[in-house]
């Protein structure tokens, strides 16, 4: 039997390409397919833009953060500077060293003792003593919270000291942080000596005030007159380098 010859293809018959497959020729689905496309490319684009957007947010809500985080620690920096002013201690009191001017403060006991050197208890005739003979070793200057020997804190005196003696039956820690509010960082020192015949007594080499109060201003016009005075026996030796007593603060 006779093969029939294969048809012969149509020469204006070509091949599709991928880009064809989204083109129509009817012009409603074209018109269709297009705005597809333009969606989708707006989509995009949208997403883009909210995308940026996001970021940029976070951007802003990170440079807030620190901002509000900075502003916060600015002002905890300021507040403890403010703090440590308005809560430090108040400075000591300065009085000019021999300042003596033979101002009369009343109530001052003026006396005639002995600076010579002696070992052993001494009997001495002020209570508590404003001079007389003493120990070899000095009374470091300072606060201290038990009764000191009575040798050491005189030799103390010879240097130009002032101690501050309170008996602590009838001075309350009120009273003894008045009493150090108004010595000097150095050459004073603050003891309990119980059995004084007045709350308070401060005394210098041969010269002594008792007051009932130890907020009494004549107090600090004492450290005035007689602080460091050029008429104690030993005026410029040292107050420091010998001895801590007990309940050295």
């Amino acid at each position: 039997m006779p093969m029939c010859p294969a048809p012969k293809r149509d020469r204006t018959q070509r091949m599709t390409s991928p880009s064809d497959k989204r083109a129509s020729g009817n012009p409603a689905k074209q018109a269709q397919i297009d705005l597809t496309v333009k969606q989708q490319r707006e989509q995009k684009r949208q997403e883009k833009l909210a995308e940026y957007q996001k970021q940029v947010a976070k951007r802003r809500r990170g440079k807030l953060v620190w901002w509000v985080v900075g502003s916060a620690a600015s002002l905890a920096v300021i507040g403890l500077v403010v703090a440590s002013f308005a809560f430090a201690p108040a400075p000591a009191p300065s009085y000019q060293a021999g300042n003596s001017t033979g101002a009369d403060v009343q109530g001052v006991q003026t006396f005639e003792n002995r600076s010579d050197h002696v070992q052993g208890a001494v009997q001495y005739e002020q209570t508590p003593p404003a001079g007389g003979p003493h120990n070899p070793y000095w009374l470091n200057c300072g606060v201290y919270t038990e009764p000191q020997a009575n040798e050491n804190a005189v030799h103390s005196l010879e240097h130009g000291a002032i101690w501050i003696t309170y008996d602590p039956e009838r001075v309350d820690q009120a009273g003894i942080d008045a009493l150090k509010a108004v010595m000097p960082s150095s050459y004073a020192l603050l003891s309990p000596y119980p059995g004084m015949d007045t709350p308070v007594a401060v005394s210098a080499w041969n010269h002594q005030l008792k007051v009932d109060d130890p907020t009494d201003p004549r107090i600090k016009d004492f450290f005035t007159e007689f602080w460091r005075s050029q008429n104690a026996p030993e005026p410029n030796a040292a107050c420091s380098g010998a001895i801590d007593g007990p309940g050295k603060a």
